[in-house]
């Protein structure tokens, strides 16, 4: 990624351009491997204070949109096709599974919706809008909750959001060209319309563009980053403003909480702003790194193994942690666990989930992540960690 150096005057954030350098950032890796890891931390746990502590889809849509960036310095329209087809296999090996279990589990055609509830299945295929699933199946006396369904598809929202920034980029990315404080801002200002209440767009379609308005702002600080604006703009200046921005959004949050308390999740415009001044800082202090320097240096095969198999990651840890809940409850049928650590057991259940769901994780990267590689048309790799590269002399990837 391209990093201008600071100027002592007010930049001219319309006419900078791009100055993209070649090979990976290893810091815009390590961040997209720490947000999968808070995202999973996040759904074992729960716990509410790790949306302020880290704000993963805030940062992952700004990593996206700063690759989408230097990706359309190219035709637009192929690199929509390459985002769209390394999007969509690996969203159709996850529906492969989940659908099937959904009817084997009893979901049935919703008789009032008729050929639409039929038509919304092929958003499974391609996400335009939000793939069904139904909020409660089984029963409560089954392996895992009710819900089951309900969270397994939960990230897919994520899917959709990625894919309309996708087709919006060329468009944004003029318009940034063109007004780049506008184009920022605009989606925080649509944020505070639409993820407030004072505008209500009832169904799923007021749910994508309420998630495309708190992101969107994360989305264009990308193109941002890629273009070298940020690094024109003075470091205590961008640092003041982006503390002022992630107050309010702290403010807006401690009037606004729901029953899950400060969870940014539920609250909009308080993901928006603390979302995108957290990510200001984070890409003002990038240091651009060409390998992880020091001690981080001994993570980066598992940074290498996130990035590659990012969207396998995030599309079934949701599912890989249900999955935890029936193999840790089997320890009871050990009559030595169940007579002398069964208390143990209760008490760290939650952390037990969180041990247990990284070798399924990897069981799945093995599984289904070389669809990642078939989608990129690459060569199928079942444990991309880059280590024969680095032992060849080649830049990991």
């Amino acid at each position: 990624m391209s990093h201008s150096s600071t100027a002592a005057a007010a930049p001219d954030l319309a006419a900078a351009g791009p100055a993209p350098r070649p090979g990976r950032d290893r810091y815009l890796d390590l961040l997209r491997s720490v947000a999968l890891v808070r995202v999973v931390v996040y759904h074992i746990f729960g716990w509410a204070w790790l949306t302020i502590l880290f704000p993963s889809m805030g940062v992952m849509f700004a990593l996206a949109g700063s690759l989408m960036a230097r990706s359309l310095s190219r035709p637009a329209l192929g690199v929509i096709r390459g985002r769209i087809r390394r999007l969509l296999p690996p969203l159709w090996a996850f529906a492969a599974v989940l659908v099937p279990m959904m009817f084997l589990g009893g979901w049935k055609p919703d008789k009032k919706e008729g050929l639409w509830w039929w038509a919304d299945l092929l958003n499974y295929l391609f996400p335009v809008g939000a793939p069904p699933f139904p909020w409660s199946l089984g029963d409560k006396s089954g392996l895992v909750e009710t819900t089951w369904a309900v969270q397994a598809g939960e990230p897919l929202w994520y899917l959709r959001t990625y894919l309309w920034f996708v087709i919006a980029s060329p468009l944004l990315l003029w318009a940034f060209r063109k007004v780049p404080w506008a184009t920022l801002l605009a989606p925080v200002a649509l944020c505070a319309v639409v993820g407030t209440d004072l505008v209500r767009i009832p169904g799923e379609t007021g749910s994508a563009i309420v998630d495309f308005a708190t992101f969107g702002a994360c989305w264009v600080l990308g193109f941002a980053h890629h273009e070298g604006l940020l690094q024109q703009i003075p470091r205590h200046l961008a640092l003041s403003c982006s503390s002022l921005v992630m107050a309010f959004g702290l403010w807006w949050a401690s009037g606004h909480q729901t029953v899950d308390g400060w969870d940014l999740n539920d609250i909009p415009l308080a993901q928006a702003t603390w979302s995108l001044g957290f990510v200001v800082i984070l890409l003002q202090y990038s240091p651009s790194w060409q390998q992880l320097p020091g001690g981080l240096a001994r993570l980066d095969k598992y940074v290498t193994l996130s990035n590659n198999r990012a969207v396998t990651i995030y599309l079934w840890h949701n599912t890989l942690i249900m999955a935890t809940i029936p193999l840790l409850d089997l320890l009871w049928e050990i009559p030595f666990v169940d007579a002398h650590l069964g208390g143990v057991l209760e008490a760290t259940y939650t952390p037990l989930m969180f041990v247990v769901v990284w070798p399924l994780i990897g069981l799945m990267i093995v599984t289904v992540g070389w669809v990642e590689d078939l989608a990129a048309k690459r060569k199928p790799r079942l444990w991309p960690t880059g280590a024969r590269r680095a032992k060849d002399g080649s830049h990991r990837r």
